[in-house]
């Protein structure tokens, strides 16, 4: 009787690969073959021929090992401007997202961007995230964050070059799976994405950034602000209440000392709640001396609760950021928002309903 598989593909860095492999005769040079043959060329299966390679070694390896693959449910690409969002299901019967992000104005040079979920839904509650309205569900396996980027690879006529952890979940919450995964992907025997070109986002979880500065990893860091109170942020953001602005600056402070990188904080822009000059004033004071990049974006919130800002709001605020803070603000374009695509509008098959009570403690400048 043939053992039960138990080793999977694409759950396992190459390092791990070639010891759980030894027994069954494979080499390290070997094992990083067959992860990158496997991973690559999108397979479902154990090579059944490969150079130099007995086929009873081949054998052994498929009977002691498993490459599980996502299942597409469904895949929506907007007319508008080509973001794709594909709806995967994986080991559980809970579904979630992942957003393709075309790059494709330099000709020559047309590349892609995986936008990929870390959990099934969100625990963090943030106030204008459609995820959060699914409430947490479940931590995804490295093998799921590491095959949606193999199954976007498979499904695009031009490369991809770059991860972001900024769909479903927050990934500091399931940290060790979303490193073993950012490992997978960036290794010569995975990937072999740049580690400059894999970003993983979090809203604040200050023990989560710690770790991540103390372990010296090589990816990007960006921390979702958006508001630079400390009141007015725990009705947007709940991790205010557990970890204060404070510390998450004091965090972050510290991987910037360490990385030496200018410091990306993104903020996501509600009409008449944090877009005011003195929301700028509050930028400026908080991250006095620090190397930073301010990243704007529009509120996605399909139920209305949350607007975006006018035009005139919008360049009022920059202006102020600007002034205040003179270091780089950019405004990034979330695509995809006619098909629930944008940042903040993830919600798998959930349908969200409008909260008119989730925004009425928030302080205003209207």
């Amino acid at each position: 009787m043939e053992p039960t598989p138990t080793i999977l593909f694409k759950n396992h860095t190459g390092e791990e690969l070639a010891v759980l492999l030894a027994p069954f005769g494979v080499n390290p040079k070997l094992a990083g073959k067959l992860q990158s043959t496997v991973l690559r060329n999108a397979l479902d299966e154990v090579p059944k021929v490969m150079e130099q390679t007995s086929w009873r070694v081949l054998k052994k390896v498929e009977n002691a090992t498993r490459i599980p693959t996502l299942q597409l449910i469904d895949k929506q690409v907007s007319p508008r401007d080509g973001f794709t969002k594909y709806l995967f299901k994986g080991e559980g019967d809970e579904p979630f997202e992942t957003v393709r992000i075309p790059l494709l104005h330099v000709k020559g040079q047309e590349k892609y961007v995986v936008c990929v979920s870390s959990q099934v839904g969100c625990a963090m509650g943030c106030a204008f995230c459609a995820t959060a309205k699914m409430g947490f569900r479940r931590n995804l396996q490295p093998w799921e964050i590491v095959d949606q980027v193999i199954q976007i690879r498979k499904d695009s006529s031009y490369p991809v070059r770059g991860v972001v952890f900024m769909g479903m979940g927050e990934p500091m919450l399931n940290y060790d799976k979303v490193i073993q995964a950012a490992t997978i992907l960036r290794e010569p025997c995975g990937l072999a994405i740049d580690a400059r070109n894999i970003t993983i986002s979090t809203v604040g979880v200050v023990p989560g950034i710690r770790r991540f500065t103390r372990e010296k990893q090589p990816y990007r860091l960006v921390v979702s602000l958006t508001s630079a109170n400390s009141e007015k942020r725990k009705s947007l953001l709940p991790v205010e209440n557990t970890h204060s602005l404070e510390e998450l600056m004091s965090a972050v402070r510290e991987y910037q000392e360490y990385s030496g990188v200018r410091m990306m904080l993104a903020w996501t822009m509600m009409s008449g709640i944090n877009t005011s000059p003195e929301d700028a004033k509050e930028i400026a004071r908080l991250t006095a001396g620090m190397p930073v990049k301010i990243d704007l974006i529009d509120v996605n919130d399909p139920t209305g609760v949350f607007l975006k800002p006018s035009a005139e709001e919008l360049n009022t605020f920059r202006d102020a950021l600007n002034e205040e803070l003179r270091q780089p603000v950019v405004r990034r374009y979330s695509g995809g928002q006619d098909i629930n695509a944008g940042c903040g509008m993830l919600a798998g098959l959930h349908m969200v309903e409008p909260d008119k009570t989730s925004c009425a403690s928030l302080p205003s400048h209207s």
